[in-house]
């Protein structure tokens, strides 16, 4: 190993581990996360997910069969829960490097590249949560650097194609094991582009550039197909269904409104300057730089074609989320980079007129990593001292807390139609289950059964049933009220 891959990995790490559990349960994907996890773990039941006590089958289960196993083995903590996302963005970053290596690229751009992708705002945010989207990145990022690998020239490959095969088939087994067709769709739009693209360009189809990709992915679909088969046993083909169409294809055409997450076609260029910080600038002009070189340049296009393929896939879907980005980060890291290393030799020639674009050149070294620094300075506070401020107003902690007041008081409490949130964080932080009433009639005959019987309820204004709250708490703008009759 050279002296930057240790010294990347350890920047890596420390950006994703440092302070990872020292605050609480953040926002709706960790709270429903976490609580399914922990149900997994104390149901001991592997192949069907649940939330409410009822199949929860929005996506494949490997997020949760690695947070459940971390439960298992570390307690039911939030950094245990948080380590397989950690872990995820952590081999995504050296993937990087190590791919970029192979490629031919220098060490150093190698280097930068993948320490953009550690620090772009989005990824550093999502792989320190409780989630999927990281392993999601992490296959697309393992299945297209691979893919690329294998359809390099052989005079450019140092290694058979066999065992880089074998990597993209890994790569499509975590993807589809995380994310279902959004799996399959991420990195197979964007091998589908950059085939049909090099095609045209070379005015000739080979068969077997579109076959291998084909077969591989198969073979890889047969760890989702088995689990299909086991949910198939347990709970039939409706819920086959719902994993591959409502939950999948229901969400890109908007036939599952349930889902939610519905937005205007131009979200995501909203969004992208949020998603790429603080490099997002370079990513665009490198973008728009390359975009004439892209012919005879295969490297450059194949990663234009890995951030606008994506980019416009995700567009034309109905469900849009900022998280979703997190796929093309990868691609936006290597073209900051390679417009970074344009930039450095545009100041060297400019140079030989200009003072001040020859003392920058001269001191590069020094300018860049001292923003790298501020930048990881300013990630690690905000990892220390941020984010647990933000259980000020987001944790539900407290709302748990008063729950087992009461509980410990003889006071018997149920959550009425309760939302995904806080019956996952009940589920996590309790390690057991409160008893969930969905009906008017339901709430009625449980408050009038017994005096002191509590319900925890998020609106009291549709409730059909005379009630007295008794205490009223939030989370993040969310108002839950304790009634009895």
């Amino acid at each position: 190993m050279t002296r930057s891959a240790p010294l990347l990995l350890l920047l890596a790490a420390l950006l994703f581990f440092f302070a990872l559990g020292n605050h609480e349960l953040q926002g709706s994907t960790e709270a429903r996360v976490a609580g399914i996890a922990m149900a997994m773990h104390l149901d001991n039941d592997w192949v069907v997910p649940r939330l409410f006590r009822e199949p929860f089958l929005e996506k494949p289960p490997l997020s949760l069969w690695l947070d459940a196993g971390a439960i298992r083995l570390f307690g039911g903590t939030t950094w245990a829960v948080r380590l397989a996302s950690a872990f995820a963005g952590l081999f995504s970053v050296m993937l990087l490097y190590g791919m970029l290596r192979k490629f031919g690229r220098p060490k150093t751009l190698a280097f930068v590249a993948a320490l953009m992708l550690a620090t772009m705002a989005s990824y550093w945010s999502n792989v320190r949560g409780v989630g999927e989207d990281s392993l999601l990145t992490l296959g697309v990022t393992m299945a297209l650097l691979a893919f690329y690998q294998a359809n390099r020239p052989e005079s450019e490959r140092d290694s058979s194609n066999l065992g880089t095969w074998l990597l993209f088939t890994l790569g499509m087994v975590i993807a589809t094991l995380s994310k279902g067709v959004l799996g399959l769709a991420m990195p197979g739009i964007v091998i589908f582009v950059y085939l049909a693209s090099t095609s045209l360009m070379d005015k000739r189809f080979k068969l077997g550039d579109w076959i291998k990709p084909g077969l591989f992915t198969l073979l890889a679909l047969v760890p989702l197909m088995i689990w299909l088969g086991f949910l198939y046993q347990r709970d039939g083909l409706q819920a086959v269904r719902e994993v591959l169409l409502t939950n999948s294809v229901g969400r890109f055409s908007g036939s599952f409104v349930e889902a939610g997450h519905y937005e205007p076609f131009y979200y995501y260029i909203v969004k992208l300057p949020e998603a790429f910080l603080p490099w997002n600038i370079l990513v665009y002009l490198g973008l728009w730089h390359f975009r004439k070189s892209l012919v005879r340049n295969r490297y450059r296009l194949f990663f234009s074609v890995w951030l606008v393929a994506q980019f416009t896939l995700l567009t034309l879907a109905s469900s849009k989320r900022t998280v979703y980005l997190m796929a093309l980060t990868p691609a936006a890291a290597v073209l900051a980079a390679e417009y970074g290393g344009v930039l450095l030799g545009w100041l060297k020639s400019r140079g030989q007129v200009s003072n001040v674009a020859e003392h920058v050149y001269a001191h590069r070294r020094g300018l860049v990593g001292g923003f790298f620094a501020v930048v990881v300075a300013c990630y690690l506070v905000a990892a220390f001292w941020f984010a647990p401020k933000a259980d000020v107003r987001q944790s539900f902690v407290p709302v748990i807390s008063q729950i087992q007041a009461m509980q410990a008081q003889g006071k018997e409490v149920v959550l009425y139609q309760a939302n995904e949130r806080i019956a996952g964080a009940g589920v996590f932080y309790m390690q057991g289950y409160l008893t969930i009433l969905q009906t008017p009639e339901e709430l009625k005959s449980y408050l009038a059964a017994k005096p002191g019987n509590v319900a925890l309820v998020d609106n009291t204004d549709r409730l059909n049933v005379p009630v007295t709250v008794v205490k009223e708490m939030a989370v993040n703008r969310q108002p839950y009220y304790f009634v009895e009759q």
